[in-house]
C-alpha cells in the first residue's frame, strides 16, 4: 500500500529531475549562444549558420552587449551581416555603450551594410552614451556615401545633436572636405553655432582643417 510518505518521495524525485532538466537546457542554450558569438568573432559564417540552426538566440549578447549583428557590423563582415539581418536580427539593438549596428557600420564606412540596415528601418536617430549618432560618426570619419544614405533616409541635414553640434561641424572639424561639400549641397546651414558659439567654419579654423575652412568661407 502506497503511503503519503511514498507519494512525497516520488514528488520530490520528479521535481529534482525536472529541475536538473531545466538547468541542463539553460546550459545548452548558453553554450549555443557562446558558439554563435565566438563564430562571429572568428568571422566564421558557416559556424554562425550552424549555431543558429541548432537553436542559438540570434540577439544573444556578449559581456559588452554586442549581438552577433553588432559584431559583424563592427568588423565589416558584410555577407554575415546580411545573413543575420535576413534571419531577423534586431537592427536597432544597442550594446552597453549605446552603439547600434547602424552606428558601427556608419563608423566603419560600410555603405552596403548601412543600406541593408536602413531597408529594415534601423533607428537613424539613436544616440550612444556620449550622445553621438550614426550621421555624426560618418561625417567625422568622412564617409560621404554613408552620409548621403542617411540623409536620403530622412535625416534633417541641420539637426543639432549633443552640444548643439551638426553633421557639418563634425565634418569640418576633421577636415572632411568631400563630406562638407555634400552637406552644403544638401542645404547644411553654415551659420549654425554649437554651445560654445562656434560655427562650422570656426571649428575648422580652430582644428587646422584648412580644406574645410576654405569651403566654408565661400558664399
Amino acid at each position: 500500500m502506497t503511503t503519503k510518505r511514498d507519494w512525497c518521495a516520488v514528488a520530490f524525485a520528479l521535481l529534482a529531475m525536472w529541475g536538473a532538466s531545466g538547468v541542463s537546457a539553460a546550459q545548452d542554450a548558453y553554450s549555443l549562444n557562446e558558439q554563435l558569438l565566438n563564430a562571429v568573432r572568428a568571422g566564421d559564417e558557416a559556424g554562425v549558420t550552424r549555431a543558429l540552426g541548432q537553436g542559438a538566440a540570434i540577439d544573444s549578447r556578449n559581456r559588452i552587449g554586442d549581438t552577433a549583428l553588432i559584431s559583424a557590423c563592427k568588423k565589416g563582415l558584410t555577407p554575415m551581416a546580411r545573413m543575420l539581418i535576413e534571419r531577423g536580427a534586431n537592427v536597432s539593438q544597442a550594446d552597453v555603450q549605446g552603439i547600434t549596428p547602424l552606428m558601427a557600420a556608419a563608423f566603419d564606412g560600410n555603405e552596403e551594410i548601412v543600406a541593408l540596415l536602413l531597408a529594415r528601418h534601423a533607428d537613424v536617430s539613436a544616440t550612444d552614451r556620449v550622445g553621438k549618432t550614426a550621421i555624426e560618426y560618418a561625417s567625422g570619419r568622412g564617409h560621404t556615401a554613408v552620409v548621403q544614405r542617411l540623409l536620403d533616409a530622412g535625416i534633417d541635414v541641420n539637426t543639432t545633436y549633443h552640444n548643439h553640434l551638426t553633421a557639418l561641424m563634425w565634418a569640418a572639424g576633421y577636415d572632411q572636405a568631400q563630406t562638407v561639400s555634400l552637406l552644403l549641397e544638401r542645404g547644411a546651414n553654415r551659420d549654425l553655432r554649437d554651445d560654445r558659439g562656434l560655427t562650422a567654419k570656426d571649428i575648422a579654423e580652430r582644428t587646422g582643417s584648412t580644406h574645410a575652412a576654405v569651403l566654408l568661407s565661400g558664399h
